[in-house]
This record gives structure tokens, C-alpha cells and sequence, in this order.
């Protein structure tokens, strides 16, 4: 992809937060419109459901997949030039980070990346939520939760300072990870019709899978022609939202894709429930939910940090280029989900009946 026309009158930082800005406005008019959430389809899974929140998650899932895998047979990506690639990998951080996650998620009653578009939409708890989980993952990324995030890493990482491909590692040709993608897609459109999903559900979960792509696809352009290092990354919420606040708190902020991505989810979900007339004021029910949500954007925060990515940066993003780590803190955070479910919704649902 050839970015000389826009290289000429935006700095590449500017580039790079532009870029960011319109991955999320996409991502977040998408997410709102199909209501996808990771916490949701983990509930609904531990109840013994295969109903329409799974269908939806599975097919974001598989569309990021799908369109990422595409852009590597066409050479607009290469995964291994990817920061989740480059870095070493956690496998303690991403079992233990992946529990905390999704422990977290089901308390807050969302996903970092859900809580944001609910925030867009007037829900004052996601917005408190959303905070405490940006003020948490910064302490665990540079303030004093970084010596514990740094010890629980660095008990089982990845050999050879890079992480792995689970692809590789299991000696699998190119071409399966989109076919992967498409035996994913299949299951979720099966049911999505036993479901009874419409058409505009479907086209907006796939359209969630579809700016994951466009990100790595953008990022990746970008750092190939761009004079200074770019990183090539694409949608989470961890890293972007501890940016993001910290932009605003210091004086000399600097410009990149996660400052854009934050506001740009933000603005999408915004738009989209203004469209939809869904804009409405929401706050807590009442102390116990309060507790509970602070308590679950707590963990998410220092979860996404230790198991480097959230429900979005490694269950969705990083999944699609098969990062073996992701994979198995995205497994972890549906273990995590479904146990606090049990632990804590269903055990409260059965001694109030």
C-alpha cells in the first residue's frame, strides 16, 4: 500500500494516530451496532449455551482471521514483523494474566474494549470502570504494579527473545491459517441461522474482525515507508488505554496509533447509538455493583498487562496472526469467565431463587 500522498502532508506520527483514529471509529460503530462482547459469549457458554452471543464473538473471530491471513498471502502484512511477534512471550503471564481477565470481565460485566463502547453510549459505570482499568493497566506497565507484572512474567517465557507461532510451532503450512479461519466462520454462520441473527448483525460483527485487519494492514504500510520506527499493531486496550491517559496528564504527549485508536472506538460508538437513538444515561444500581464493577476493572487491568493483551488485543488481534501466547491467554480468559460465573452469578442466582 503506497501512503506517499499522505506521507507528504501529515508527520508520521500524525499518520499513525489518523490511522488509529479511523481502526477504531470503524471498530467501535461496528462493536456497538452487533453488541460483541467477550464476557457475554463466555456467560453464555458456561450456561450451556451456543446462542447468539457466541455466534457473533465466533464470527468476529474468525473475520479478523479470515482478512488477516488474506492480507499475508497478498503481502500487505507479515505477522513476523509484528510487535506481538518481536517481544518475548509470557506463557505464566498469559495463564495467569488470561484468569485474572477474565475473571475481571465478568464482574465488570464487560470487556475492556465493551466497556468503552458502552461509555460512548452514556453507561456512567463502563466510564468508571473504564478508568479504573486505564489507571490500573499504567501502574502495571510502568507504576508500582510493574515489579509484581514483571516477576509473574518472567516465571515461563518464550525461548529466543521473540514469542512463538503457534502456526510454526506446529509445523503447519501457510495456508491453514485461513482455512482455520474459514472452518471458524462456518460454525459461527451455522449458528447464527439456528440463532435466528439477522443479516445487519452479522455484517457489523464481521465488520468488528474487519478493523482488526485494516490496522495491521495500516500499521504495517506505514512502518515500511516511514523514516522512524513505527510499530505494526493494530486494535486492544491495554497498552492504548494507559497511553491514552497518560497523553492527556504530561506535558510533551506524543502522537501515535494507540492515542487515535481510543478516541476513534469512542467517536464510532458514539455515532452509532446516536443513530440508533440509544443514548442514555446509566449509572450504578447500588453499592454492591459498584464494589463489583471497581473490583473487575482492577483485574482486567493488571490481567491484560500480565498476559499481554485484553479480551481484544490478544483474544482477537493477536489470534489472528497466531500468536501462541494469545491463544492461550484468549483460553484462559474464557476458563477465568466461566469460573467466576459459576462462583459468583450463578451461585448468587441459586440462593435468591
Amino acid at each position: 500500500m503506497d501512503l506517499t500522498f499522505l506521507l507528504d502532508r501529515f508527520s508520521e506520527p500524525a499518520l499513525a494516530a489518523l490511522f488509529g483514529l479511523l481502526v477504531g471509529a470503524v471498530f467501535g460503530f461496528a462493536a456497538e451496532r452487533s453488541s460483541f462482547c467477550l464476557r457475554a459469549a463466555t456467560v453464555e457458554f458456561a450456561r450451556g449455551s451456543l446462542g447468539p452471543k457466541v455466534s457473533v464473538w465466533l464470527l468476529t473471530f474468525s473475520t479478523a482471521m479470515i482478512w488477516v491471513q488474506g492480507a499475508q498471502m497478498t503481502g500487505l502484512f507479515r505477522a513476523d514483523e509484528a510487535r506481538m511477534m518481536a517481544v518475548t512471550g509470557s506463557w505464566s503471564g498469559a495463564v495467569a494474566g488470561g484468569l485474572m481477565f477474565g475473571a475481571g470481565m465478568v464482574l465488570a460485566r464487560g470487556c475492556s474494549g465493551r466497556l468503552l463502547v458502552l461509555a460512548a453510549t452514556g453507561n456512567l459505570r463502563s466510564l468508571v470502570s473504564g478508568l479504573i482499568f486505564a489507571v490500573v493497566a499504567q501502574m502495571a506497565l510502568h507504576g508500582w504494579l510493574s515489579p509484581a507484572r514483571e516477576t509473574l512474567a518472567g516465571l515461563w517465557t518464550t525461548p529466543g527473545g521473540r514469542n512463538l507461532s503457534l502456526l510454526s510451532a506446529l509445523s503447519l503450512p501457510d495456508a491453514s491459517g485461513i482455512v482455520t479461519g474459514l472452518g471458524f466462520a462456518a460454525l459461527a454462520l451455522w449458528l447464527a441461522r439456528r440463532n435466528g441473527i439477522g443479516a445487519a448483525t452479522l455484517v457489523f460483527a464481521s465488520g468488528v474482525g474487519f478493523a482488526v485487519a485494516l490496522g495491521w494492514v495500516l500499521t504495517f504500510s506505514l512502518a515500511q515507508q516511514a523514516f522512524d520506527p513505527v510499530s505494526v499493531t493494530s486494535a486492544t486496550f491495554s497498552g492504548p488505554s494507559a497511553d491514552t491517559l497518560m497523553f492527556f496528564l504530561t506535558a510533551n504527549p506524543v502522537l501515535d496509533f494507540n492515542i487515535g485508536l481510543v478516541p476513534g472506538v469512542f467517536a464510532g460508538a458514539f455515532v452509532s447509538a446516536t443513530l440508533k437513538r440509544r443514548l442514555r444515561f446509566q449509572g450504578f444500581e447500588g453499592e454492591g455493583q459498584m464494589r463489583r464493577s471497581m473490583l473487575g476493572a482492577a483485574l482486567m487491568g493488571f490481567g491484560a498487562m500480565l498476559a499481554g493483551g485484553c479480551a481484544i488485543g490478544a483474544g482477537v488481534t493477536g489470534g489472528s496472526i497466531f500468536v501462541a501466547t494469545a491463544w492461550l491467554a484468549l483460553l484462559c480468559m474464557w476458563i477465568g469467565a466461566g469460573i467466576t460465573d459459576l462462583l459468583v452469578d450463578q451461585a448468587g442466582e441459586r440462593a435468591t431463587a
